[in-house]
């Protein structure tokens, strides 16, 4: 059976991030027509917000891929809208206006937390909310953050030596000790992201610590000097400390609750000491049962995020709920919303990047999930046709939004908005200025 022309199909992305962003490219490149969605009034998600602040030549990379898709005549942005179940449009109404399928693509923007005693405590963070503010992105551009003295980073991620590159090289912090439920061999993060800080990296406290888990390890028959290296193989490239900062690690600890002064101070970490033991042929960690106390003076979870569970779709396991039985599998994977209660599958509704499985990839495995996303849709929409022509449901949607109490973005705003960023920067000598407020770019959009 022949494909059939789809130029007269036209779908939303929701999420302007690179999942949303290169699906938006895999379908114009099909014909398809989309509207792209974005909550921020800038596009390009985590890939705008979430890469470490001064990688300007990776960022500015990704933008002008970013520009080429936006420019594409099929595709058409909205930037400073919400779509979400609370919101004044939602995925019901989308499919209202005439939108064949809409593709989920908002990233996990919920944060996860441990739910240990004293996380309300003045000094206690989560990373997602710390990289967005040093990214400025509105609200968290200008939101305070007291670190301060000894900083517990709970976690040992590429998110963890992020925040650990920002305490050692722009806050120049006393100390930032990474906290691990398990061993060194189940690090998780690369030898490229430790190059920035490995210079403040204490050589005799990872030897000490090193020694103290060997005997877990190698119950475990994990290689202890293998687990050794991997975490130094970043030395021979280090860049140059700034910074008197100590950084090291403490393995096998689990927090159990973060205490407190009378003021609400945070004043240090209590950790639970864990050992490693198989089960079902993985590497667990176990309670021993003892506790003893770190001396910090802030806490920062660097554990991962969750979606929205406001969204409007079914969420578990901190993921958008996806048709364990897929009509349209790609790779053998599953970008199909689903229903567990109802027992199938949301029809039109696909999920892809950190909406489909969160705090998984950067970049490039966002791109990639996009793509594939995508091209479930495409097989979709051979099997469905169209209520309207894409002109009459950018019509019908542009009469909904007329209703709405904010400005929408549009790509030649964003263009607008840009031009004056990049005049700014060369004007003051900087690699990149960025406005950190809303409505510092609306007057700029509106002045233009």
């Amino acid at each position: 059976m022949a494909e059939k022309n789809l130029s007269n199909s036209i779908v939303a992305v929701v999420g302007a991030g690179p999942a949303g962003i290169f699906a938006a490219r895999q379908l114009a490149q099909a014909g398809v027509k989309v509207a792209l969605f974005n909550r921020d009034i800038k596009p390009g998600g985590l890939a705008e917000y979430g890469i470490y602040y001064t990688k300007h030549k990776m960022k500015e990379g990704l933008r002008k891929q970013f520009r080429h898709i936006l420019a594409l005549p099929e595709v058409e942005y909205y930037g400073n809208v919400t779509v979400g179940r609370s919101c004044k449009l939602n995925l019901d109404e989308l499919f209202q206006l005439g939108f064949q399928a809409v593709m989920v693509a908002v990233g996990a923007q919920g944060t996860k937390w441990l739910g240990l005693p004293g996380e309300d405590l003045k000094g206690v963070y989560h990373a997602k909310d710390i990289v967005f503010h040093y990214n400025k992105l509105p609200p968290f551009s200008t939101h305070e953050f007291a670190v301060k003295g000894k900083v517990a980073l709970i976690g040992v991620g590429n998110v963890m030596l992020d925040i650990a590159h920002w305490v050692t090289r722009t806050l120049k912090l006393e100390e930032a000790v990474a906290v691990a439920r398990r061993g060194p061999a189940e690090v998780k993060f690369t030898r490229q992201e430790m190059e920035y800080i490995i210079a403040n990296l204490d050589l005799k406290a990872l030897d000490q610590e090193m020694e103290r888990v060997a005997h877990w390890m190698q119950q475990v028959d994990q290689d202890v000097d293998a687990a050794k290296a991997h975490i130094l193989a970043a030395l021979p490239k280090a860049d140059a400390p700034v910074s008197d900062t100590r950084f090291r690690f403490d393995f096998l600890a689990s927090p159990t609750r973060i205490l407190g002064d009378e003021a609400g101070n945070v004043t240090g970490l209590e950790i639970e000491d864990t050992c490693l033991v198989l089960k079902d042929g993985d590497t667990k960690a176990r309670s021993l049962g003892t506790t003893r106390v770190l001396d910090v003076d802030s806490v920062i979870f660097c554990i991962g995020d969750r979606v929205d569970e406001n969204f409007g779709l079914p969420v578990a396991w901190n993921e958008f709920v996806k048709n364990p039985n897929p009509r349209f599998p790609i790779n053998g994977i599953s970008y199909e919303a689903y229903d567990p209660e109802t027992d199938q599958p949301i029809e039109g509704v696909f999920v892809a990047g950190w909406s489909r499985e969160a705090s998984s990839g950067l970049v490039g495995v966002a791109r990639k999930d996009g793509e594939q996303g995508a091209q479930a849709m495409l097989e979709y929409l051979q099997t469905v046709e169209p209520q309207y022509t894409p002109e009459q449901v950018h019509a019908r949607l542009n009469l909904a939004l007329k209703n709405c109490d904010k400005r929408i973005i549009s790509k030649v705003d964003v263009q607008k908005l840009e031009a004056f960023e990049a005049a700014e920067a060369k004007r003051l000598g900087l690699e990149e200025f960025k406005l950190a407020a809303n409505e510092e770019m609306l007057k700029v959009i509106e002045e233009s």
